[in-house]
């Protein structure tokens, strides 16, 4: 089942002293979504913003805002961040103790749930919950750090991914965050991959508007076919 490709910049490599422009600028540059990396110190080794920016960032642009919390105890949150103005709300599997009841949370809100899992969590985690979220996505580094190396081995979970949902008859898009540039986003894309989250590969580069186009144009040229 064919899904578009869409772009993701992450706010985490953005300039924060200016960062409703830099929202403004990815939006005229042609993105899909806002990604935005909640991180709690706890759950991975960082600590970022919280609903406060989300709103900051609500402000800024009309595109859907796609949060990804990497944060523990989230349903304690999911409201804040839902009124802040998410659209998409990310959940790891590995931090949410009742991972269905934590998606029909996100729903009852009135916001698109999606799951995420790290690089070495299996997809079995997601078995019984796939057809109860929108989106998954799939850490292609280890969470917590802007920057990092791709991991190749992420592939093969995308891939089985992907044929699952067809499987299924499931419209999922498939979400990749991590290490994904211009020079590697056919990987992913060839995968299965339809939701391209790229941060230092974005923001760390001269010209948003080439580079989102070239990250597109890519990453449609190796999507697999009909």
């Amino acid at each position: 089942m064919i899904r578009p490709i869409l772009i993701a910049p992450s706010i985490l490599s953005a300039d924060f002293g200016r960062l409703a422009e830099e929202v403004k600028a990815i939006e005229l540059a042609g993105a899909d979504y806002v990604h935005v990396d909640v991180m709690d110190g706890h759950f991975v080794p960082n600590i970022t913003i919280g609903p406060l920016v989300v709103e900051a960032v609500r402000r800024a642009t009309k595109l859907p805002l796609d949060v990804h919390l990497m944060i523990e105890g989230a349903d304690r949150l999911l409201e804040a961040f839902a009124a802040a103005g998410a659209d998409l709300i990310c959940v790891h599997a590995e931090a949410c103790m009742h991972l269905h009841r934590t998606i029909q949370a996100i729903r009852a809100l009135g916001k698109r749930p999606a799951v995420a899992i790290n690089p070495a969590t299996p997809l079995d985690s997601l078995r019984y919950v796939l057809p109860d979220v929108e989106m998954v996505l799939v850490m292609s580094v280890n969470p917590g750090f802007a920057g990092q190396a791709f991991i190749p081995a992420v592939l093969s979970k995308i891939r089985e991914l992907r044929a699952e949902a067809d499987r299924l008859g499931l419209e999922l898009d498939i979400e990749v965050d991590g290490g994904v540039k211009a020079d590697n986003v056919e990987l992913p894309a060839a995968a299965g991959a339809n939701v391209i989250v790229s941060g230092s590969g974005i923001f760390g580069s001269p010209d948003y508007r080439t580079t989102i186009a070239r990250l597109r144009e890519r990453a449609e040229n190796a999507a697999p076919s009909a």
